[in-house]
């Protein structure tokens, strides 16, 4: 598989059009540009050609610079008059860590904690389904901003979008000691997560003066945002704060969420890597680092796993996420869940593989070899077979680890748990990436109605796509409406339940149900040596 790993990177997306106008846009001097008034003042947005408006860069917290770096966020103040709410903020603070974030790098700051909201009619007629998104990057690039999000069909389909920034890496999810011990919840780490919760509040308490309905919100997410989703159907600040799921390419144990203990001892080391002091003096001279000067000083200790991401200190995650939801401890809400079928698939050569399975699988590796096709020849030679949807075995393996087994593991928790669970499986790949298959981040361009000219989901898109663009749209905003994808004339789409069957967008541009759960035989053992991995480590 022949990837652009400088745009397409783990979690992330780029195209080259994000932060770009939209244009066909009314200028906001037009005297009748809409205006709302929110919880902290008047906003005033853009007019869309064809119905509609948009109200981009609303501050939803006090910028979380200075003394408030690695605090709570706090809500926006006050202000007098009406505020422009006609360009998007500032993407958040992040290094540029390739073209895919490049743009959003560029221009990125503290002062980031803005979000975006669009409705499809202007003045609002009646209270309409909204839906959440949280962007993907990791948790450590990308934002909220740009045509992809804003310029597309999904509000078409009847709903609200409200997209936002949030804190990513390491301002976003930095634990320290010393930060542990000046918190009043006594925790660290998990700012970004306690940004979207506070965007939440925002949005029940001032959208419906947008025309959405704050009782029926949708949070939904791609990639790093996934999980984030994840996250916060276990979190109980966020509990009772949204109605319905949604998880693209994602799932709560794609990645290890560590103690807090265990993220202070990584914060720790990056305080002493600057060559401050251990303690409280440390943290006040770290705050008072310019941003990009304390990114560049860090390095990969500012963007790289285990150095920051979300942990379970306590207070916003009280249990490790994967856990929780495989006791039915998480939100019993409708979720709908999917995987692109190639994702980040890595084809590793022959030894590397065997030897990964060896390390992963332990006891079940010749069981797990086996499933993917890697059993010597009468020479002793072993060979890596090729699925034409899914790759190599090394593409095989490593989509499974990371992304479809996850996938399936969180579907079926939370079916167990009696909440209605839809999954699917996009197999499309965007036109002039065939050979690629549908790779991580295909499923935007769908989802959002928007067919990017530039960048990594670019692609010569025509019928077919508009066709699967709406059918995938039109399944998406139904489960925002009830809960339920199915409606009109789309095919149906079964609750997961006993069958585990899921929903397959083929390359044709049509739904068609599976006849058997996702990677049944492969996902069934990955849930063997997961589960015995704890036992083999006492």
């Amino acid at each position: 598989m022949k990837t652009n790993r400088t745009c397409l990177t783990a979690f992330a997306v780029c195209t080259a059009s994000l932060g770009a106008a939209f244009p066909g846009l009314i200028s906001a001097a037009q005297p009748d540009a809409p205006v709302v008034t929110t919880t902290a003042g008047d906003v005033r947005g853009l007019a869309r050609s064809g119905g509609g408006a948009q109200f981009l860069g609303i501050p939803y917290a006090e910028p979380p610079v200075g003394d408030l770096r690695w605090r709570e966020p706090v809500p926006a103040k006050s202000w007098s008059g009406v505020r422009n709410a006609v360009k998007f903020g500032a993407a958040c603070a992040q290094p540029v860590l390739g073209e895919w974030n490049k743009m959003d790098a560029t221009s990125s700051s503290e002062d980031c904690l803005y979000l975006n909201v669009v409705t499809p009619n202007w003045p609002a007629k009646q209270l309409l389904p909204v839906m959440f998104w949280i962007h993907g990057g990791a948790n450590v690039g990308g934002s909220g901003g740009g045509a992809l999000y804003n310029g597309g069909t999904l509000v078409s389909h009847g709903v609200v979008t409200v997209t936002i920034n949030y804190r990513m890496g390491v301002f976003g999810f930095f634990a320290h000691p010393e930060l542990t011990r000046e918190s009043v919840h006594h925790s660290s780490g998990n700012y970004g997560l306690m940004d979207q919760i506070l965007a939440l509040h925002w949005v029940i308490d001032n959208i419906a003066q947008f025309g959405g309905d704050p009782r029926n919100i949708t949070v939904f997410g791609q990639s790093a945002g996934s999980i984030d989703t994840g996250l916060l159907m276990t979190s109980p600040l966020a509990i009772g704060l949204f109605q319905k799921a949604i998880g693209e390419s994602g799932a709560v144990s794609t990645v290890l969420v560590p103690p807090l203990a265990d993220a202070e001892k990584a914060g720790a080391g990056s305080i002493e890597a600057l060559n401050l002091p251990a303690g409280q003096d440390g943290i006040a001279a770290a705050r008072k680092i310019d941003a990009k000067d304390l990114m560049q000083k860090l390095g990969h200790r500012a963007t790289g796993f285990p150095f920051v991401g979300p942990d379970v200190d306590g207070w916003v995650l009280r249990e490790r996420p994967d856990q929780q939801f495989a006791a039915g401890r998480q939100a019993r809400i409708p979720l709908l869940i999917g995987t692109a079928s190639m994702e980040f698939g890595y084809a590793m050569p022959t030894e590397q593989l065997l030897s990964d399975i060896d390390r992963r699988a332990g006891a079940m590796s010749a069981k797990v070899k086996a499933l993917y096709g890697l059993t010597a020849d009468a020479q002793g030679k072993v060979n890596q077979p090729t699925d034409p949807l899914y790759g190599t075995a090394g593409q095989q393996w490593t989509a499974d680890l990371s992304f479809h087994c996850p996938t399936a593991s969180e579907a079926l928790w939370q079916s167990a748990a009696g909440s209605p669970t839809f999954e699917y499986e996009l197999d499309h790949a965007i036109p002039g990436q065939e050979s690629q298959g549908a790779v991580h981040s295909s499923d935007l361009p769908y989802v959002w109605g928007y067919f990017p000219k530039t960048g990594n989901i670019a692609g010569a898109f025509g019928p077919v796509d508009t066709r699967l663009a709406d059918l995938m749209e039109t399944y998406w905003t139904n489960f925002a409406r009830t809960g339920n994808p199915n409606g009109g004339a789309t095919p149906v789409w079964p609750d997961l339940k006993m069958a585990q069957t899921y929903m397959q967008f083929t390359q044709s541009g049509d739904g068609v149900m599976s006849t058997k759960p996702m990677r049944a035989a492969q996902c069934e053992a990955y849930r063997g040596f997961v589960a015995e991995a704890p036992k083999a480590a006492k």
